[in-house]
């Protein structure tokens, strides 16, 4: 006998995106300096990726007539600040035109802040190890404030953890953190520094509700090495998942476990099932990372703002999907406060050094650029319409 997962009224349905992701040609941005350097590490350069700098408003109406009820999108701050202390005024009225989109079709925008680039003349100074940066970013927060009246919800920085891993660079399609050295501990500390500040300003709209996102990796220990997995685990995850207690929310962005042994991470089984990243398949993954994180955050109020399959097979994305949000009402059902669920991604998209890993609930002609829903963008939209699903 099948069984049905009932989700509150209010709970909150939607899908993510990142700016340069999917908007292309973000050429004053450190990404795309790496993309196009003499003998790149960067598989393919993201391009006119999903052109959806011009195109926002049909992954938008889509979304929306799907049933779904939130679009989490980031503003790039290489757009708005391409170069030092030069602010664009059109660009920011670009986002604001994407707020207006989403109010128009009765979406909540979710705005990301920063969501892992950065401007190519601040990287070209240190990034996030020049002494100025949180003077830079605070800068940057204040500019973009006036678009933000009327959003709710707002993301400060995305993944800190994985910027920390990566010294502030991104790895390709195939990185797994846990394959990453340890998080260098200044950028660590600027980072949880850079959030703060910007929840200080973000708190003169009271109406604004902020927290950042965590890359959640679902760690296991091997048997008798539960002291190096907590050892492990804690720079590379919980330092970060602290800062965020007594924040509005904290985003949870969850796709694989990672399991340590007494020299760090063991390798994934060559006879498991991978995904297009070479993650292992392992929809458990949400439920353990959304428990772990409520403890570590201290009951700090959850939103799920990233999940889902980097596969070809659209099937197989609905069976994990599927699984994955199990694992979470059931956690909610232990009494977790979850507020929403964000799929990742609303499109295929530039999954840092290559378009084959596909994430998307929606494809697109890469000579037209024409949207195409996938089945699981319609399936989604049922459980966010009805606020219940079923296995």
């Amino acid at each position: 006998m099948n069984k049905a997962y009932i989700f509150h009224t209010g709970f909150i349905w939607g899908a993510s995106t990142a700016a340069h992701q999917i908007e292309g040609n973000n050429v004053a941005s450190d990404w795309w300096v790496r993309e196009h350097a003499l003998h790149t590490d960067v598989h393919e350069p993201s391009g006119d990726a999903a052109d959806s700098y011009n195109r926002y408003g049909a992954g938008i109406r889509l979304l929306a007539n799907a049933g779904w009820g939130m679009y989490r999108f980031s503003v790039e701050w290489a757009r708005i600040e391409p170069a030092e202390g030069c602010f664009l005024k059109a660009e920011l009225l670009h986002y604001r035109r994407m707020i207006d989109i989403c109010h128009a079709n009765g979406v909540e925008p979710m705005v990301t802040l920063n969501h892992m680039t950065l401007p190519l003349w601040l990287a070209s100074q240190g990034g996030r190890l020049n002494p100025k940066v949180i003077d830079c970013f605070v800068r940057y927060m204040r500019y973009v404030m006036p678009v933000l009246h009327n959003v709710t919800w707002v993301c400060t920085i995305n993944e800190p953890n994985m910027v920390a891993l990566t010294r502030g660079g991104t790895e390709g399609a195939d990185f797994v953190a846990a394959s990453l050295p340890a998080p260098d501990p200044d950028i660590s500390a600027v980072l949880v520094q850079a959030h703060k500040k910007a929840r200080e300003i973000l708190s003169a709209n009271p109406n604004i509700k902020s927290g950042w996102t965590i890359a959640c990796q679902a760690f296991h220990a091997m048997p008798g090495c539960e002291k190096e997995m907590e050892e492990y685990q804690r720079p590379r995850e919980d330092y970060f998942t602290e800062a965020s207690v007594g924040d509005d929310f904290i985003g949870i962005q969850a796709y694989l476990r990672t399991f340590i042994g007494k020299d760090g991470s063991v390798p994934i089984p060559d006879d498991v099932e991978r995904t297009l990243t070479g993650w292992k398949y392992f929809p458990p993954a949400l439920g353990i990372a959304i428990r772990h994180t409520w403890d570590v955050a201290k009951h700090t109020p959850v939103i799920v703002t990233e999940n889902g399959l980097a596969t070809a097979d659209d099937n197989r994305r609905i069976d994990c999907t599927l699984d994955s949000i199990i694992g979470m009402h059931d956690a909610m059902t232990d009494g977790i406060d979850v507020r929403g669920y964000l799929h990742w991604s609303l499109l295929d998209n530039y999954e840092w050094g290559s378009f084959v890993p596909t994430f998307g609930l929606i494809s697109w002609d890469k000579e037209t650029f024409e949207r195409h829903p996938k089945p699981s963008l319609n399936w989604l939209g049922s459980i966010a319409k009805t606020g219940a699903v079923t296995k």
